[in-house]
C-alpha cells in the first residue's frame, strides 16, 4: 500500500508524518534529521505488513531523496551522511499535520491521546498536530514521540496533574475541617 507521507525514526520510534500538501511535512522532517533522527522516506511511503506489524520503505527511485520547496530535490545521505538514513522502519505512530483553524477548539489537556488509524488492516495510533505560524513543528513531533513512549510505559501526565489537583483539594478540605 502506498501512503502519501514521510517516514522517520524519531527516538527509535517509526513515525509516519502525513498531512495536506504544503503543510510543512518535509521541512519538519528536515529539521528532525538535523537533530539526529533518521530519514526513511519523503512524500511517499510504501507500507507492508510482516508478522502483524506495519513497516514502511521509500520507493526505490526516491530512496534517500527529499523535495524541499525553494531548494528542489536533495539527497539526505549525501548531505548528512549514512547515519542519517535508514532503509525501512516499523510504523508505530502517525503524526498528522493539520493547518491551524481559527476558532477551532484543540485539546489542551491530553486526556484523549491518539486515535487509531487503519493502514493495511493494522491499527496505528495517530496524533494530530495543528500547524500555525511560529509553531516549532519538529519540536512538537519530538515531544509527541516522547509522550507516546512514556504512555507505553504507563506514564500519563494529564492523569498525574489530576491526581495532584485531587490531593490538593482534599488537603484544603481536610484543613477546613480541623478545629482551630
Amino acid at each position: 500500500m502506498i501512503i502519501p507521507g514521510g517516514l522517520l525514526r524519531v527516538f527509535g520510534l517509526g513515525v509516519l508524518i502525513v498531512g495536506d500538501s504544503g503543510v510543512g511535512k518535509s521541512e519538519s522532517a528536515l529539521e528532525l534529521i538535523t537533530r539526529g533522527h533518521r530519514f526513511i522516506s519523503d512524500d511517499v511511503t510504501e507500507c507492508y505488513v510482516e508478522n502483524d506489524r506495519l513497516f514502511g520503505v521509500a520507493p526505490e527511485v526516491s530512496h534517500h531523496f527529499m523535495e524541499i520547496r525553494g531548494l528542489g530535490i536533495i539527497n539526505i545521505k549525501e548531505i548528512f551522511g549514512a547515519k542519517a538514513v535508514s532503509y525501512r522502519e516499523e510504523i508505530r505512530l502517525v503524526i498528522k499535520l493539520q493547518r491551524w483553524e481559527e476558532g477551532k477548539i484543540y485539546d489542551r489537556m491530553g486526556l484523549e491521546f491518539a486515535r487509531d488509524r487503519k493502514i493495511t488492516d493494522v491499527s496505528v495510533p495517530q496524533i494530530t498536530i495543528p500547524v500555525g505560524p511560529g509553531r516549532n513543528i519538529a519540536a512538537l513531533i519530538e515531544v509527541a514521540c516522547k509522550v507516546y513512549l512514556l504512555r507505553e510505559t504507563g506514564y500519563h501526565a494529564p492523569q498525574e496533574i489530576i491526581e495532584r489537583l485531587d490531593r490538593n483539594l482534599l488537603d484544603k478540605k481536610n484543613k477546613k475541617r480541623q478545629p482551630q
